[in-house]
């Protein structure tokens, strides 16, 4: 029985973490937390009878406690549950779904205390790579990846040596406004945004994926997880989410890893690597598919991308602000506060306005998002 704990479970990653380990009879859910969703974490504690459950406020316990009724389970709450939670001494593999920086401490203890990580937190690698990797290899612990395009990645180099390979090529659907301009930009409102041609995800990853911020964020991650340079990973554009991302060799072989846009599978894949299970849903039908388009992405109104590559060739600090400020806008634009494209303009205030820190701490992290968020309140 493999034993597993949830960080971030009644997101879009968590529960269908939760819908694997419900069709399938050997996983044991041993911690669940949730951010302010007390009705669903109660729900997912009911089902799955963890031991220790995690919430985000402290007033919200005696909610979740009138919900799960007289349940033997331990609750807890903010960073001190979640990192009890990542650390839980039945627990095998941590699976990473929460949103945000918020990620980072609870990762780096699961690490210490031996926890493979399923990783799905971007904002993990992309500010503190540089301490989450040589960590994991200190400890003998695998990051396993659950983005579609870095599991795509993953999948395509196994059994291969790193000195085989050549290049990197992410892929990126092109999100909602594929073929937009700047000036077309400037009306779109949160609904459009929200849009996604092919994917069902949560708001935040949505938003990043229509200005290619998260186009940027899996280049920032990619550049740790497979200990590359940027100057070997290339973004092309495959409208039809068909091709999930490729591999080329040095000899000049390229791998892709194809399937249906389903988070289901990089999940699934990681849980159980490296083995190889039964997914139920949709497969690919080549009878049916006629073509498989590329394009290459408009750096110039899609400024995200660029900017994420700016911070990450950068480095230190800068990929804190970048993803600090991109949160922060990503807020504000969800509360109809700010216009798309100021999500932009945030972003390039705080990068202009940074001193790097050239090998920064967890703490300078931390202060340093602290620091963007307080820059741009004002």
């Amino acid at each position: 029985m493999k034993k597993i704990a949830v960080l971030g479970s009644t997101g879009s990653i968590g529960t269908q973490t939760l819908e694997i380990v419900r069709e399938n009879k050997d996983i044991e859910v041993v911690a669940l937390s949730a951010g302010k969703n007390v009705k669903l974490l109660a729900e997912q504690i009911k089902e799955f009878k963890p031991s220790l459950a995690v919430i985000g406020d402290e007033k919200l316990i005696p909610e979740l406690k009138s919900l799960i009724g007289d349940l033997k389970v331990d609750i807890m709450c903010g960073m001190e549950g979640l990192i009890a939670l990542a650390t839980h001494p039945d627990s095998e593999i941590l699976v990473t779904a929460i949103v945000g920086m918020i990620g980072i401490r609870p990762t780096i203890e699961g690490i210490k205390a031996g926890k493979d990580i399923a990783l799905a937190n971007k904002e993990t690698l992309v500010t503190a790579g540089h301490i989450i990797m040589p960590l994991a290899k200190e400890h003998n612990v695998s990051i396993l990846p659950v983005d579609s395009e870095h599991s795509a990645i993953f999948q395509c180099i196994r059994g291969t040596e790193h000195k085989e390979i050549a290049k990197l090529l992410i892929t990126a659907s092109g999100g909602p406004f594929r073929h937009k301009k700047t000036e077309d930009l400037r009306s779109v409102t949160v609904e459009d945004a929200l849009k996604h041609p092919n994917w069902a995800m949560g708001a935040k990853i949505t938003i990043d994926s229509s200005t290619l911020v998260n186009k940027g964020l899996e280049v920032m991650e990619a550049r740790w997880l497979f200990d590359v340079d940027f100057d070997d990973i290339q973004v092309v554009v495959q409208p039809k989410s068909i091709i999930h991302s490729m591999v080329e060799f040095k000899d000049g072989a390229v791998l892709a890893q194809l399937g249906t846009p389903d988070m289901k599978l990089p999940i699934q894949y990681a849980l159980y690597y490296p083995e190889r299970r039964f997914l139920p849903g949709d497969r690919l039908d080549f009878k049916t598919l006629s073509s498989i388009e590329f394009e290459q992405p408009d750096m110039d109104t899609f400024k995200g991308l660029p900017l994420a590559i700016m911070a990450g060739r950068t480095g230190g600090s800068m990929p804190t602000v970048f993803n600090a400020a991109n949160e922060f806008a990503v807020a504000k634009f969800l509360r109809k506060e700010i216009h798309f494209l100021d999500i932009y303009s945030m972003i390039e205030k705080a990068m202009d306005s940074h001193e790097v820190i050239k090998n920064p701490s967890l703490s300078d992290i931390l202060e340093t998002e602290k620091w963007v968020y307080d820059l741009l309140s004002k």
